[in-house]
């Protein structure tokens, strides 16, 4: 049993990381990052139904049935992160993600291979990705250069794999698959819509997406654009400023119905309905009960931080 003191600490640290995480300090893979500095001015705040207990409880099951269930055969389906941070919390996520799953490969795109990447894990190379627009420019049109099989998964550290008995062999209905997003409230200007104005509601860089719609962009030679708040955001390129020329060639993006089984991000009313889903992305709501993966040295650089920063400023304090 730790002692209490211990605990603090792992406490107080674990809230620390998700702080940063949460305000945007981590700018690493995610294509919603930029967003999130302004997602809670557009959309209304939403209490979250059920308890974080809940759905920590649901995790602990999940990991039991992982080793006692037959694994999901997903052949066709390749588990990807692509990222130039973060390495070993993605590799860590990346081998979350393999519990209880056979999939046909699994991939980490990054510019150098880690020293520590398992045997399960084939690397693949690619540019350093020196910020988050260049991650949300090769999501669009680089990404299916790495990708063998008929469908990518695609994840990230804090974005994964945590009920592998919770997927559905629907979700390989459509092209695209991510987490449900918000409503916004009325008034308040917002990029989640097409270009005939209809609400987008599943977007999302942690999704399933169909060999098809990876080499569509740049066989439509898609123009890379802006949104309306001007970033450029990978998903919503493909879910909302480019979503009726997807449609028009023939595919689908997952409506709502569907992809609050899929993956839970923000904690919106539809996702509230469902027990668990099969991946999540950002510890918020009930998210917060799923794992956080933390990089030893990463600690230990913030203890030493710690005890050399007052050594530092001594001199300051004595005037």
């Amino acid at each position: 049993m730790a002692r209490p003191d211990k605990e603090d600490k792992e406490a107080e640290f674990r809230g620390r990381l998700r702080r940063r995480t949460a305000g945007g300090f981590l700018q690493a893979e995610c294509g919603e990052t930029r967003k999130e500095r302004k997602i809670f001015q557009i959309f209304p705040p939403q209490v979250c139904a059920c308890a974080a207990s809940t759905n920590l409880e649901c995790a602990n099951s999940s990991a039991k049935m992982g080793k006692n269930m037959e694994k999901l055969q997903l052949p066709n389906v390749t588990l990807a992160a692509m990222t130039s941070v973060k390495i070993y919390e993605t590799i860590k996520a990346l081998e979350y993600s393999m519990r209880g799953i056979d999939f046909g490969q699994v991939v980490l795109i990054t510019h150098r291979k880690p020293l520590s990447l398992p045997k399960a894990i084939t690397y693949k190379h690619t540019s350093k990705l020196d910020d988050i627009d260049a991650f949300n420019y090769k999501m669009v049109y680089e990404l299916g250069r790495y990708i063998e099989t008929d469908y990518v998964l695609l994840i990230h550290y804090d974005g994964f794999v945590v009920h592998p008995e919770k997927w559905r062999d629907e979700f390989f209905d459509y092209d695209y698959i991510g987490s449900p997003w918000p409503v916004p409230e009325p008034g308040k200007k917002h990029c989640y819509h097409d270009v005939y104005g209809n609400l987008c509601r599943v977007g999302n860089s942690v999704s399933l997406r169909s060999r098809r719609l990876l080499d569509f962009p740049a066989a439509a030679s898609l123009k890379w654009e802006m949104d309306e708040d001007g970033f450029y955001n990978e998903d919503i390129f493909l879910c909302c400023m480019n979503k009726h020329k997807i449609e028009e060639a023939g595919m689908k993006i997952a409506p709502v119905e569907v992809a609050k089984y899929f993956g839970h991000e923000h904690p919106v009313p539809e996702v509230l309905e469902v027990d668990a889903p099969f991946v999540f992305h950002k510890w918020w709501g009930r998210n917060a009960a799923y794992p956080v993966f933390e990089n030893p040295w990463t600690r230990r650089w913030l203890k030493f931080k710690d005890m050399v920063r007052p050594l530092l400023f001594w001199r300051h304090r004595k005037r």
